[in-house]
């Protein structure tokens, strides 16, 4: 098995040489005289709907494949697709046409390792449930889940639920004693609410600080709970439209980063030209010059406009670079259980990213992408 190197400085500064193949990542030594590119782990989103036109919502279309080819060139080599709340008959599709996309594409089955539902299970309450059709939000029905891991051949690894629902906490031990990641999201849990969650087993928040109405008390609301229930990581959309750069760095210092994660929550028409489009799940949403996507003619967000990649050049700006590599790289990772993904070390998949500097020394342009092995970009 042959293999290659690749030389650059570490988020933290240390410079390294990787030698590596498709077994892995063979060997990492010191190579102080390294070339000042940074070097880092693929990042690992938790949460993407879409991108640069191509759809995971789409029951019309299986573009899986192309999605997880076109994320390479944002440097996430590994992804959890999200279907966001639909009708059983449509989500039954949808996890059945990504169920044979991993079964019958090795590149699918390694850089997707598990489905997100965001959703139904989630609050009604106008803001609070977001973008999704209020039509086909509903209680947890844990029979109506099983018959979708069915059709996804056990892919389904998050679930997004609103805690206040009746039955969820009896379905968040469900979901738990099931091997499935249960996360609070599109919620206006209270406090009891979340703590209860956790306790059932709820590891994660989606969105924290999001899927939320505008007005919210200012004190008895989900965000606090969610801070200090240390069971629970915050899922952080990092794209400079969902949180403001102060609310994030407040929202990471409260929970500790170690307790948070980078997500992206592209959607579809993250990536395209700004202006108003059609589409098959979100209907009318407008692509704003500023890269954000709003319903048409609404101020809700209708998704993210940014990669992961792009989530990790804004999250700079607010924490060190180190800090929030590792929020898109390890503790995801670790968060899911691929305990040897999102990491540089031997006996680490071989999944690296190799960035040129800026002037000021941040995070340039990609350079070369490695996915389980295999170059799929070079300088």
């Amino acid at each position: 098995m042959t293999s290659e190197v690749l030389e650059g400085r570490t988020a933290s500064g240390r410079g390294v040489r990787v030698r590596y193949s498709a077994a892995g990542i063979e060997e990492v030594t010191d190579h102080p005289s390294a070339p000042d590119l940074l070097l880092i782990p693929g990042l690992v989103d938790l949460q993407l709907n879409g991108y640069g036109g191509l759809d995971v919502n789409d029951p019309s279309a299986n573009e899986l494949p192309a999605l997880v080819r076109a994320l390479w060139a944002q440097g996430v080599t590994t992804v959890y697709p999200t279907i966001i709340s639909a009708d059983d008959a449509t989500t039954t599709t949808l996890v059945k046409t990504a169920a044979a996309a991993r079964a019958s594409d090795p590149v699918v089955r390694y850089g997707v390792p598990g489905l997100h539902l965001e959703g139904p299970y989630i609050s009604s309450v106008e803001g609070a449930r977001g973008a999704h059709d209020p039509a086909v939000i509903r209680d947890p029905d844990a029979d109506e889940f099983d018959r979708w891991q069915a059709a996804a051949d056990g892919a389904i690894a998050i679930m997004t639920v609103a805690p206040e629902r009746t039955g969820a906490v009896n379905f968040t031990r469900h979901l738990a004693a099931n091997g499935v990641l249960p996360s609070v999201g599109h919620s206006l849990a209270t406090a009891a609410d979340v703590h209860a969650f956790a306790a059932a087993g709820g590891r994660m928040s989606t969105h924290l600080g999001n899927g939320l109405p505008a007005l919210i008390d200012r004190h008895h609301n989900p965000i606090w709970a969610q801070l200090t229930e240390d069971r629970l990581t915050a899922g952080l959309i990092a794209d400079g439209h969902h949180l403001p750069g102060d609310t994030f760095a407040a929202l990471v210092r409260a929970k500790g980063a170690e307790r948070c994660v980078l997500t992206s929550d592209a959607a579809a028409l993250a990536g395209c030209a700004p202006g108003d489009y059609q589409t098959a799940v979100g209907g009318e949403v407008t692509v704003t010059p500023d890269g954000g996507l709003r319903l048409t003619g609404t101020p809700y967000l209708a998704g993210s406009g940014a990669s992961l990649l792009d989530c990790l050049r804004w999250a700079t700006n607010h924490l060190p670079l180190d800090v929030a590599v590792t929020m898109a790289t390890t503790t995801p990772a670790e968060l899911l259980g691929l305990h040897d993904r999102g990491r540089l070390e031997p006996g680490a998949r071989a999944d690296l990213l190799q960035f040129a500097r800026t002037a000021d020394g941040g995070l340039g342009d990609l350079v070369t992408v490695v996915v389980d092995g295999r170059a799929v970009r070079k300088p």
